[in-house]
């Protein structure tokens, strides 16, 4: 997905957070996005209690051929969290090497509607991963009830400046 990489290499993306912070939704937009992209997506639905509160993590593969939707342990070459608290509970996921992109990655950065966090921070995740931003664009439409799209397409392009200026940052 990335310049570079063998063609049959799956991403492994898992996003973590609590229930009711737009976890799962996340992970609907990036698997949208890719497949729309052409790739193979395999997604699996939650780990953990999706009561508001409790611990959710939801795992996306994503390649030529991906055969199994279940990210293993210590493979994630992204994790995701919308809350900082799982951090812990999630670390063995990520690969060696693996990018890990925290809340923190948008300090600095004002949300019109604070529940966009996800979103802004799929943004964040867009810019590691080579998916044109049009199927981004229309994978948020075609997931959220139209009076949310400009609020979280906001939020997605924030997100994606700051994961960009992030990953420049990083490769200087």
């Amino acid at each position: 997905m990335n310049s570079g990489e063998p063609e049959n290499r799956v991403i492994n993306v898992v996003v973590a957070g609590l229930g009711g912070q737009g976890v799962v939704k996340a992970t609907d937009i990036v698997a949208g996005a890719a497949f729309r992209a052409g790739f193979d997506v395999k997604k699996s639905e939650i780990h953990g209690m999706s009561q508001r509160g409790g611990s959710v993590a939801s795992d996306v593969r994503i390649g030529r051929g991906v055969l199994s939707p279940m990210v293993p342990s210590g493979e994630a070459d992204f994790l995701v969290l919308v809350d900082a608290t799982q951090l812990e509970s999630n670390r063995g996921l990520l690969r060696p090497g693996g990018i890990l992109l925290l809340p923190d990655m948008l300090t600095g950065v004002t949300l019109t509607n604070k529940k966009s966090l996800n979103v802004a921070l799929v943004g964040v995740l867009s810019a590691w991963l080579d998916i044109p931003d049009e199927y981004w664009v229309e994978a948020i439409r075609a997931e959220l009830p139209t009076r949310f799209h400009e609020v979280n397409l906001n939020a997605f392009r924030t997100g994606r400046e700051a994961g960009a200026a992030r990953r420049h940052g990083a490769q200087s």
